[in-house]
């Protein structure tokens, strides 16, 4: 008999296939998502039973995507799995009300334990229909130190329609978000003074709801990750990808709506 589904959620393919694999043996029917966002949306239709989730994924980030599962239907038994020995990011996954917070490499048999279930889960909450909403207006703020590449993508986000300002550097960036209410902020990791990671939770503090995307001009993925599981809702690498970056302002619009919307 199974003992229920469980939604591994990681950017890692490895990662999932390994965890699937041992979990299914376990007698668990095993669902995947490659990061946030496409956790949410399985959570809505699938209503797991529990969840396996990184902290660090691109589109909405592993502590966001917790507390937006636990406050969907705190029945849902969330995991929470790590490659990063950051310990006040796993105080802050228990304090949102996960199982566990395991480090990778991972323990798929620790994994399972935790997971069979061995008590009632808590009275589950009908899930809330979508609203209709679109995606095509909104507010873009643009954080970068350099002037071109400010322009750039200004100019980017005014030909899709969307309204959209310039910020020099983080402090401005949070003046920004503050007086200007922005649905989406672009926001460049590497910038001097007040850094992009370092302006992150200052725009959360004043503006929770808004949508961060990271901007690099590195491949230091290790640090944009520890930006994701910090809340920012996704990241992009210079030279921009505009079609990926195009979907991302979208998606991050949409969920702005629905979070709105609640």
């Amino acid at each position: 008999m199974a003992k229920g589904t469980v939604l591994i959620v990681d950017d890692d393919p490895e990662v999932r296939a390994t965890l699937a694999e041992y979990l299914a043996a376990d007698g668990f029917e095993v669902t995947e998502a490659a990061n946030g966002l496409e956790a949410l949306l399985h959570v809505r239709r699938e209503r797991p039973r529990a969840v396996v989730l990184d902290l660090m994924m691109p589109r909405l980030g592993g502590l966001e995507a917790l507390k937006r599962i636990r406050a969907f239907d705190p029945g849902i038994g969330v995991v929470v799995i790590t490659g990063v020995q950051d310990v006040e990011l796993q105080r802050q996954a228990l304090e949102l009300g996960a199982l566990a917070v395991f480090g990778k490499p991972i323990s798929s048999e620790e994994i399972a334990q935790v997971l069979d279930p061995g008590a009632r889960p808590a009275p589950r909450r009908r899930a809330a229909a979508a609203p209709a909403a679109s995606a095509a207006e909104g507010r873009v703020l643009v954080v970068d130190d350099e002037p071109d590449v400010r322009a750039m993508l200004e100019e980017f986000c005014r030909e899709q329609g969307w309204e959209t300002r310039g910020a020099s550097d983080g402090p401005a960036g949070v003046r920004g978000v503050l007086e200007w209410t922005p649905d989406v902020v672009l926001l460049d990791i590497a910038m001097p003074g007040l850094s992009g990671v370092g302006a992150l939770p200052e725009i959360f503090a004043v503006a929770p709801r808004t949508k961060v995307i990271m901007v690099s001009g590195t491949q230091d993925l290790e640090l944009s990750r520890r930006a994701l599981a910090h809340g920012a809702f996704d990241y992009v690498t210079k030279p921009v990808d505009y079609a990926y970056l195009q979907r991302s302002i979208e998606t991050a619009l949409l969920m702005k709506r629905l979070d709105e919307a609640r």
